[in-house]
């Protein structure tokens, strides 16, 4: 990440498809084309990881598997595994938003049936194989999970949440075939997913990837290795994940993810994590290491709490887990999400690691002139964004903003009308950062309806979807320009 660059955030859940759902078909290449024209050099994307039916790429239930919902099933017919009827058959879903209970259900028909056609063959077996160390418990706990209608593990029957060895044997065999579909939908997603990546790496487009610091507590990880997390014995959490009062909330966020016990995986010098970020570098060349402030300190809340107020900071594991980082990998290809609220000895470990983090310019007129995200206090060594996921459009922001704060960006600007989304895209642009990342949802001026997330809103996250007329590469025509007037086309 040496040279000036630029890109756009979108998700592929909001890519246009007509099964309810973007996904790894037709436009997700179309998408590498029409960053390819408009002389982008990066995508960046949320986390890949399968979902619940709220949608959050951030409360996966894998830190390892693929969400099954991006497969293609156009992709499936073209293998000869679903007929031309079944797939035509699909019934109409919105074309503007997810609806992820719908999608799953009529989804799932259509893998099933191409589950039926396929043929297990020398690839499948060694795709199972080489994943092994994740997939066999992934599978199995997608079967159980069935086996309970979708409830969370830590509601099974003791033998099966306390992962009573001999009766998961039994289980195993008994239900074998449903397994060998859960790993049929992995390597699918896998396959798909690694064609998207080598067609954006021939065109020269890099993708930006997300591993989210925690885990869900209804995961697979949590149920596999219950060592390293804040549990009693009884697999009940200690202590729960969140953020203390901020921009976002006054009452904290109370995220609910287990804790992690790092002084246990401290002792084989965090295998599990490292295979996390590998697997992760699989889908990306760069990966965003979100809420990165934990790794120095994290806000530890007691179970039960209502909300994210009391809780307290803990020490994170510092600097000697990005040297054991460093020494597997050899390089550290990240950006950290420092965002929020962010101390002295949090700037200082990402410096000492070197790695780019975030300047959010939404977050940079409050008055202070020495605020980290006005453009004259950005170093080079970082990544702007107009907003974030969490952020409301640029749009929606700009009509929400107090008189005060529209006076200070209109003097910033030396605008004699008001800025508009076009101006605050240019400053992002010509801000010194190295990348410049604009959701799309900003390039195309959507307003407050088009917003990917609400931090502590429970529904409604995550659905937006790009309406098919406005999926055109003559809409980045706007960061095409920018990119050429300020040097971002390498």
């Amino acid at each position: 990440m040496t040279n000036r660059g630029a890109g756009v955030y979108l998700h592929p859940t909001s890519f246009p498809s007509r099964f309810g759902i973007g996904d790894f078909g037709e436009n997700a290449f179309k998408w590498i084309d029409m960053l390819k024209s408009a002389k982008q050099t990066y995508w960046q994307f949320s986390p890949l990881g399968p979902t619940d039916l709220s949608g959050s790429p951030y409360q996966s239930t894998s830190s390892f598997a693929g969400n099954p919902l991006l497969i293609s099933p156009q992709k499936l017919f073209e293998k000869g595994l679903l007929a031309k009827h079944e797939i035509e058959s699909f019934p109409h879903l919105s074309d503007y938003y997810v609806d992820y209970i719908n999608v799953t259900k009529e989804k799932e028909k259509l893998f099933v049936l191409a589950f039926k056609r396929f043929k297990k063959n020398t690839e499948f077996f060694n795709f199972c194989e080489k994943q092994k160390e994740w997939l066999e418990d992934f599978s199995l706990f997608c079967t159980i999970k069935k086996k309970y209608n979708g409830k969370e593990w830590l509601t099974w029957d003791k033998d099966f949440k306390l992962r009573n060895n001999k009766i998961l044997e039994r289980f195993k065999k008994e239900e074998q075939e449903d397994i060998d579909f859960f790993c049929f939908l992995q390597f699918v997603f896998f396959e798909q997913c690694k064609e998207l990546r080598e067609y954006a790496k021939k065109n020269e487009i890099k993708l930006i990837g997300d591993i989210p610091i925690y885990v869900s507590m209804d995961s697979v990880d949590a149920w596999t290795y219950p060592n390293l997390f804040e549990f009693d014995e009884e697999r009940n959490p200690l202590r729960i994940s969140g953020v203390p009062p901020d921009y976002y909330s006054k009452t904290g966020q109370l995220w609910g993810n287990p804790l992690y016990r790092w002084d246990e995986m401290k002792k084989d010098g965090y295998k599990w994590w490292i295979a996390r970020i590998k697997k992760s570098l699989e889908f990306a060349d760069i990966v965003r290491i979100d809420h990165f402030r934990a790794f120095e300190a994290y806000w530890a809340v007691k179970a039960g709490s209502v909300t994210a107020i009391e809780g307290e900071w803990v020490k994170g594991p510092g600097y000697q887990f990005f040297e054991k980082v460093k020494l597997a990998l050899g390089e550290l290809p990240f950006i950290a999400e420092d965002l929020g609220v962010i101390t002295k000895e949090v700037e200082e470990l990402r410096e000492q690691i070197g790695i780019p983090g975030m300047k959010v310019l939404q977050f940079a007129f409050d008055g202070n002139k020495k605020n980290p995200y006005l453009p004259y206090n950005i170093s080079f060594n970082s990544v702007i964004y107009t907003g974030t996921h969490d952020n409301d459009t640029t749009a929606g922001w700009l009509d929400t903003i107090s008189g005060v704060e529209r006076r200070l960006i209109d003097a910033y600007i030396g605008h004699a009308s008001s800025a508009s989304v076009k101006d605050i895209i240019r400053l992002a642009y010509s801000a010194t950062s190295k990348i410049c990342i604009i959701p799309l949802q900003d390039i195309l001026g959507l307003d407050s309806k088009s917003r990917m997330n609400t931090p502590g809103k429970v529904d409604g996250n995550w659905q937006w979807r790009c309406n098919p007329d406005l999926f055109k590469a003559e809409n980045l025509d706007l960061v095409k320009e920018f990119a050429e007037i300020y040097g971002r086309t390498e």
